[in-house]
């Protein structure tokens, strides 16, 4: 799970996505590899997936306290780094008692990692995995998605498709207009939108809201007409 950008609504796409697989019996574990901006007390991205998604299994790897990139923000309070291998191994781990495995990255899929420059495209090479794209729903995202496709199909990687992080109450021209031009970036199909606010809600309206939010399995086609539709500007 990779984001276009910052702030793109990454955890909460991937928690729809855990609640989406669970809601199919199957067991999932979320991996946060680096968590930042967040201190040793507080609950950071991981938690928040575990509130809105009971039963799933989450693990973390490293957290340090500025909100920046890993490499910059372990370097500044002189902690450890993340590997790319470590990531990797740590979701091959959790492959033994789960179905299925999220790793969500931190910030854009090459926001670095370390100082020797890794990033979480490196874990998904070494993991050959697929990677799905959250993308904003506003002017300047189709750019911002092409880019990020690009740069998967760069790796090797096949992009499994894009979701829109929050999607407005309220769209303008421009959101509606890339909820139809979004399939077209080379990251994928449109394989849903969250609605804003979703991170509010409790469990089970969570778990309701994901399913209308996502194509079945991340597979298939996403009806966004149908979608529109229901949150009419």
């Amino acid at each position: 799970m990779t984001g276009t950008d910052t702030g793109v609504g990454k955890t909460v796409v991937t928690a729809a996505v855990a609640a989406a697989a669970r809601d199919t019996g199957r067991r999932v574990a979320v991996l946060k590899p680096a968590q930042t901006g967040v201190a040793a007390d507080e609950p950071g991205d991981a938690a928040e997936v575990a509130r809105l998604v009971p039963g799933v299994s989450t693990a973390e790897l490293v957290r340090y306290p500025d909100p920046l990139a890993p490499a910059t923000a372990a370097a500044r309070c002189g902690a450890r780094c993340v590997r790319a291998e470590e990531v990797a191994d740590a979701a091959v781990r959790l492959t033994a008692d789960h179905d299925l495995v999220v790793v969500e990255g931190a910030g854009g899929l090459l926001v670095r990692l370390n100082a020797e420059g890794e990033t979480l495209a490196d874990a998904a090479v070494l993991l050959s995995a697929p990677v799905l794209v959250v993308a904003r729903p506003d002017l300047g995202t189709l750019n911002a998605t092409a880019l990020t496709g690009e740069a998967l199909r760069a790796r090797g990687l096949g992009p499994v498709g894009v979701v829109v992080g929050s999607w407005p109450r309220e769209p303008d021209l421009a959101q509606r207009c890339n909820l139809a031009d979004l399939p077209t970036m080379g990251a994928g199909p449109l394989l849903g939108a969250v609605p804003e606010g979703s991170g509010g809600l409790d469990g089970p309206a969570f778990a309701e809201t994901a399913r209308a939010a996502l194509a079945p399995d991340l597979g298939g086609t996403w009806d966004a007409a149908a979608f529109a539709a229901r949150h009419p500007a």
